[in-house]
């Protein structure tokens, strides 16, 4: 038997002849791949996409190429660096000179590259923590709910739809502290690591039921075609059907919904440092540097450009990639 996904079909070419007819023979991800390869939009949005992660990764190679580390106060190690009135730096536009690329920070004259730096490896590695759990949970309830049907089904989508009820970004800012204050004493300090550990453990809770619902759709529709059908007439376990049959047929849907909620977690996670219920300081982290930007504003809007410039390439990258993903699996879709 032979289900949708693994059949490899010919591309037909456009109505105007622009695009040349793909040759017959080639496997789905070869026509997926030449697909994805002609979206430039695409192409460039996985190049910075790459980039994002690169940096991430290199971090503390970053740091020591440059020389600088994120949680050294330059500024008043050296007096000559920051206004002793105001703790605004002495040179114009936040600092940027070429001892400090990107500037540095008002007040305690840290390195805002390295800050910046780090801020991304934080704030990548909550959100893709988060993607991931978020991701694995939804294929298996989204999978358990389409193909068991009956009672699972009700159940498991009576549950999707109480925690879509939720006023996401109000539970998390709620939901923080009480998770904190659960397992940390208040008058003791929150580690970091625990302060990550609560953040993807919130953002999972809420992050999975939107892929599980789309996922529970698509498994009632593939259930009742005639490949899935042959493999119950020929003896096949559930477990193998859901391996060979509906999973392979799953990977659209799985990759797009990926792709877009990544960013929206890690966008939600800088919210939460943002309104302190997330990574504090000394950290490095998106969202705080955008809190103690919103308070230097006034007297020096550098400091909160550079993670401002790179939080909307990251977003921006990431949805397109997600859309040009789509299109190149799935190419009758229209943007």
């Amino acid at each position: 038997m032979t289900s949708p996904s693994q059949t490899g079909v010919a591309e037909k070419s456009a109505p105007g002849g622009t695009e040349s007819e793909a040759p017959a023979g080639l496997a789905p991800r070869q026509l997926m791949w030449r697909r994805f390869r002609r979206d430039r939009t695409g192409v460039i949005s996985a190049c910075v996409v790459v980039f994002f992660f690169a940096v991430a990764v290199l971090a503390p190679v970053i740091a020591w190429l440059y020389g600088k580390d994120p949680y050294t106060t330059y500024g008043l190690d050296r007096p000559e660096l920051l206004d002793p009135l105001t703790g605004y730096p002495m040179k114009p536009n936040g600092g940027i000179d070429g001892e400090f690329w990107f500037g540095i920070e008002p007040k305690l004259g840290r390195d805002v590259l390295t800050q910046l730096v780090y801020g991304i490896r934080t704030s990548l590695l909550i959100g893709l923590a988060a993607t991931v759990l978020s991701t694995l949970t939804g294929i298996v309830i989204g999978v358990v709910a389409g193909y068991m049907g009956g009672r699972t089904d009700y159940f498991l989508g009576r549950l999707i739809d109480l925690l879509l009820s939720f006023p996401q970004q109000l539970f998390f800012v709620a939901f923080m502290p009480v998770v904190t204050a659960i397992f940390v004493s208040p008058q003791k300090e929150t580690p970091t690591y625990f302060r990550v550990t609560a953040l993807v453990l919130v953002l999972w809770l809420l992050g999975w039921m939107q892929l599980a619902r789309l996922l529970r759709g698509q498994v009632l529709s593939l259930r009742e075609r005639e490949f899935v059908e042959a493999a119950r007439v020929t003896g096949a376990s559930p477990w193998r059907i859901v391996r060979k049959e509906l999973l392979p047929n799953l990977v659209t849907p799985i990759l797009v919904q990926s792709t877009l909620m990544l960013p929206n977690f890690v966008t939600a996670e800088a919210a939460l440092s943002f309104l302190g219920v997330g990574v504090v300081e000394p950290t490095p982290d998106w969202g705080r540097m955008f809190a103690k930007g919103a308070n230097f504003y006034e007297g020096d809007i550098t400091y909160m450009f550079f993670p401002g410039i790179a939080m909307v390439v990251f977003v921006v990258a990431f949805n397109l990639l997600g859309d040009s993903v789509r299109d190149a699996m799935d190419p009758k879709t229209t943007r």
